[in-house]
Formats: structure tokens, sequence, C-alpha cells
């Protein structure tokens, strides 16, 4: 696990640096701001393609019915929404954020949608995940792992609550693997996003840190050893979109 941090010490904001104490409330600052408009941007952002992402996720996740899965940074209730016919009637989806507000939208479009047996709301730090050992089948978490502050923390937790046997699933936004696609996706993130953020969430600032937190991620292979050191075994990555995102899996073997 993570030594504590000093007092004084400073993560990265973005392209910033900041008190690791801060972190945490500008990240809620950014998701309180963007919840309600943050399916909309989504598409705008990725033309939709995210969707065709996380469908891809759940329907290789190998999650099956009967299974209580944990879905970490899951507000939106994207992920739990697919993933709820896979575990069926006999399953249980525990949907967890750390933003009230990302939790109460997501909670009330499927409320709308009349999806609610089997699913669970908490407000939880993936730092800290305030269940017993051993407790879940599977752990997913879906373009969220890139804002927690103290990364190594978070996977040693979802490690923990995993039964021997399961597994850590995540997808992220990674490192582009193609040259030639790189000054587009930078031009993309860099000058379009910030601009459609100002014109529809009117919120600039957010869509700028949300791009910069891409870039300050770890790449494919940083996070795959850094499962690794969290005791995952059998870590596998899977490049999606020439590696724009990427889909981690890793087991617990005991």
């Amino acid at each position: 696990m993570s030594e504590s941090h000093p007092h004084d010490a400073t993560t990265h904001f973005g392209y910033r640096e900041v008190r690791i104490a801060e972190k945490q409330k500008l990240v809620g600052e950014v998701f309180s701001s963007v919840a309600g408009k943050y399916d909309v941007m989504n598409d705008l952002m990725s033309f939709g393609v995210h969707r065709l992402w996380k469908r891809h996720f759940v329907a290789t996740s190998g999650i099956r019915r009967g299974d209580r899965v944990l879905d970490l940074a899951g507000g939106t209730g994207d992920i739990a929404a697919l993933l709820l016919p896979r575990v069926g009637d006999k399953g249980e989806i525990v949907v967890a954020d750390i933003n009230a507000e990302m939790l109460r939208v997501g909670r009330d479009r499927l409320l709308d949608r009349g999806l609610l047996q089997g699913l669970r709301w908490a407000q939880v730090n993936a730092e800290a995940l305030p269940f017993p050992d051993a407790s879940f089948d599977a752990v997913t978490i879906a373009f969220g792992l890139r804002n927690v502050t103290d990364k190594d923390k978070a996977l040693h937790e979802m490690q923990r609550v995993l039964k021997p046997g399961g597994r850590a699933l995540i997808l992220e936004f990674s490192r582009v693997n193609q040259d030639w696609l790189k000054p587009l996706y930078d031009f993309h993130s860099f000058q379009v996003l910030p601009r459609i953020g100002k014109l529809v969430a009117h919120d600039e600032g957010s869509y700028r840190y949300l791009a910069e937190s891409i870039r300050k991620h770890p790449d494919q292979q940083t996070l795959k050893a850094m499962m690794e050191v969290a005791g995952f075994r059998n870590v596998q990555v899977r490049n999606l979109s020439a590696g724009i995102v990427a889909i981690h899996r890793g087991y617990k073997i005991q």
C-alpha cells in the first residue's frame, strides 16, 4: 500500500501542480460542474464512439449471471445499465462514485428508464473502499482512474475487495500509438474540446483539464506494471481506436 504523503506534497491537476490534499476537491468541482451535460459532451467529444467503447468493454468483460460487481466512478450509470442484463436477477451492481452530483444524475437517469432492481448506489472514495475483503466478483472502472489522486492506492483497494478468481477491468484513455493520428488528436483535445465545453456546458476550464488529465495518465505499459505491483496477475492490455483508449484486465489469483 502507498505510504501517506507529507502535507506539502504535490501532484498534478492537469498540467498544474497542486497539493495532494487539494486535488480531490478540484476534481470534485470539475465533475459537479459538468454532471448535467456529461453525456452530451461525451458524445460531442468522441463523436459518439464512447458508447461503442463502453459496449465493447462490457461485452468482453466475462461478467456472468449472478455476479456481484463494483462499478467505480460509475456515476453516469452507463456501465451499470449495460451490465444489468449480464448479471441478471441473481446478481448485483454497486454503482460507486466520489461525486454526489454525478451519482444523482446517473441514478435519476436509470430510474427514468425503469432500472432499479439489482442496483445499489454509494458515494465512496476509490482510495479507501468501505467494503469487506473478497466481496465482489468483478470491479469495473470506466474513464475514472485518471482522476484518482493516488492510483496505486485505488488499485490495491480494487484488488483487496475482489474475491479470489475475480477480475478488475479498467477502460481509460491511454497513449495513441499511430504517429499520423497524434497531431489530429492533440488539436481536437486542446483546441476543439475546450471550445465545445464553453459553448455547450459553459465551462471551458473543466474540459481543458479533462484533456490535460489524459496526457498525464500512465500509458498502457506503465498502468499494466502498476496493476502487477498491486497484486493482479495475468494482466492483459487491449488497445481500442489506435490506443486512444485501452482496456486493462487483471485477476486476483488468491
